[in-house]
């Protein structure tokens, strides 16, 4: 894309399975103490705090705190539903991390590799950056830079973490284009003059349980990260 200098990627379902990792993370966890959890499931009650926790701190009723926290907080809300109680603390940390070992998918880091060639990349996702660094060496991604939440000391999609991004590349807004499986976040960028690209992921949450193809206008809509680099000529 003309003008187009850096590309900033969402993480969560963007670039990683989520539902998977976690779920096999937690089955390894877990079953050493017995339990037989429907472990997607667990997983998706996991994720589905993600969004409330973030809303507490983007409201300004709680103080800036990273992902790591919330996904602590998250974990130990959502386990006695599940019938987990007395986990000892360092399974409880173990578990916790399990958001530090999500697997890429297919393509992914392939097609990164490509966009680095033409573009400055990173991710500009809510997780921590110690989280990212720990998805970056699991999975071979070759960011740049590590950008997001811990920069703008605050989650998507509000503007500041858009602007923060754009600013720490010294970039304008409309050189910069946000890479995302997630409308929401499409839709946040372009109304804070980011460009955009959808990524398909209609699996995400489950079999046929994703985007498929975008809600909102976007600048590109791709099935998937290599045809990105494709149009992108990389």
């Amino acid at each position: 894309m003309l003008g187009v200098k850096a590309l900033f990627f969402d993480v969560f379902g963007t670039l990683v399975d989520f539902r998977s990792s976690v779920a096999r993370e937690a089955k390894a966890t877990l079953q050493q103490d017995g339990y037989d959890l429907d472990w997607e499931a667990f997983a998706d009650a996991w994720r589905l705090e993600y969004q409330p926790a973030m809303e507490e701190i983007r409201a300004g009723r709680q103080p800036y705190c990273k992902l790591d926290v919330l996904h602590r907080q998250n974990l130990e809300r959502i386990l006695p539903r599940f019938g987990v109680r007395g986990l000892a603390a360092d399974k409880l940390a173990g578990l916790n991390f399990a958001w530090h070992r999500l697997d890429a998918w297919p393509g992914s880091t392939q097609a990164l590799v490509r966009l680095k060639t033409q573009y400055r990349i990173a991710p500009v996702s809510n997780g921590n950056i110690s989280l990212m660094i720990d998805l970056a060496r699991h999975n071979g991604f070759p960011w740049d830079v590590i950008l997001g939440a811990d920069i703008a000391q605050d989650f998507k999609p509000k503007a500041g973490v858009y602007f923060a991004a754009c600013d720490a590349l010294d970039l304008a807004p409309g050189q910069c284009m946000m890479v995302a499986a997630h409308s929401s976040d499409l839709a946040a960028a372009a109304a804070n003059g980011l460009r955009t690209a959808h990524i398909a992921r209609p699996d995400e949450h489950g079999p046929g349980k994703g985007e498929a193809a975008p809600s909102v206008p976007v600048d590109m809509a791709t099935r998937n990260l290599s045809e990105l680099a494709d149009m992108l000529g990389c």
